[in-house]
Formats: structure tokens, sequence, C-alpha cells
């Protein structure tokens, strides 16, 4: 009888312990699995983007390969910082998000007729920033704003160093650019734009050796 109990003693002991050596269930119940389709991702990202405003109203596009925790998003928004607030929060949906970013800045083109002086006041001040000289009246922040959405969204301009400078509906580009190509393609986008009435183009081509002529 003793030697029943004690067999069965060293048993259950035996038991207890292999249980405690036992690994834990990485699926157990308080584990939660993480997201593990690609649609599942991009709702994520998408529902990151649908808590501001305007990201909402841009509804941009988002692709994502689960897989390889990869996501793309792509679409025009109207400023840089648009761009840079959506790439934040896109990142925030998974840890380690490999994130290829295809939006496009676009900033709106206001008529004249939309344009206020509440506009022309902040572009008055971003050109102050910027070192860039404006003229008094509504015509010359207007020119101003479009000029500078048109060489961000030129890929032949965008890379440049244009500083605009618009006093008189008379327009002056100084900085630098890469080709001698972008220089007059900067030029002709200043002449093709309302109300523009002259050009006068001091930009410098840089060469790869950061000589300019």
């Amino acid at each position: 009888m003793r030697k029943i109990f004690l067999t069965s003693f060293i048993v259950a002991a035996l038991g207890l312990i292999l249980m405690a050596c036992a690994p834990a269930d990485p699926l157990g119940s308080t584990s939660k699995p993480t997201t593990t389709t690609d649609s599942e991702l991009e709702d994520k990202i998408k529902a990151f983007f649908d808590s501001d405003q305007k990201l909402r109203a841009a509804n941009l596009s988002v692709s994502a390969d689960s897989s390889k925790n990869e996501a793309t998003i792509s679409g025009e928004v109207g400023t840089q910082a648009l761009r840079t607030r959506a790439v934040t929060l896109a990142k925030q949906a998974s840890p380690g998000l490999i994130l290829t970013d295809k939006i496009e800045v676009k900033p709106r083109e206001y008529t004249r007729e939309e344009y206020t002086e509440e506009h022309a006041s902040a572009e008055r001040e971003k050109a102050r920033g910027t070192g860039e000289k404006l003229g008094a009246s509504l015509d010359d922040a207007w020119i101003h704003t479009k000029l500078a959405a048109k060489f961000i969204g030129d890929d032949d301009t965008r890379g440049g160093k244009i500083n605009i400078d618009v006093v008189n509906n008379v327009v002056t580009l100084r900085g630098a650019v890469h080709t001698a190509e972008q220089r007059a393609e900067a030029e002709r986008i200043a002449m093709n734009t309302d109300g523009v009435k002259r050009v006068i183009n001091q930009l410098k081509v840089e060469t790869s050796g950061n000589r300019a002529r």
C-alpha cells in the first residue's frame, strides 16, 4: 500500500514539474492576435487618417502587405505639413511599418475673386520668413501664392531653391536650380501666370561641383 501511495506521489510530482517547465501558450487567452491581413492593416491606417478632418477630406489611398509589414499611401494634399501629418499617422498603425509615401502636394489655386486680404496677409508673413519681397497690393500676394504652388507641383522646378519676389505685378526669380532647362522652365511658368506683367530671371545654375554660373 505504501509502495502504491509512493508511486502515485512521484507521478503527480513529475507532472507538476513538467507543467511548470512547459512554455507558455503564445495563443493563450491573454494574447491578442496582431493584424494578419492586408485589409486589416489598410483599415487601421485609414482609421488614423479619419481622425484628422483634413486628411479625411483628402481621401488618401492605402495599399498594404501585412506579411512584410509594408504599406503605400498615395493621393493629393494641399500642404507639405499635411503630407508629413499623414506619414506620421500611418506609421502609428503598426510598429516598424515600412512606409512608401507617394502623396503629392498640390496647393489649391484661388481665383482672383476668391483671394482675400486674409490670404494675402498669410502669404506676406510666409514670404518674410523666406526672405522674399512682396508688394502691398492684393495682386502681388495672389501672384506669389500661385507661383509658389506651381513651382512645388512642377517636376522641373520642385528640387530648386527658388525665391520669388513680386512687386507691382513684376516677378523676380532668385536662387539656384540644377540645370539651364530648369531655369528656363521657371521663367516660362512665371511668364504664363495670370497677372504677371514682367519676369526678371536672376536664377543661377548650380553645377555638381557646387559652382554657379
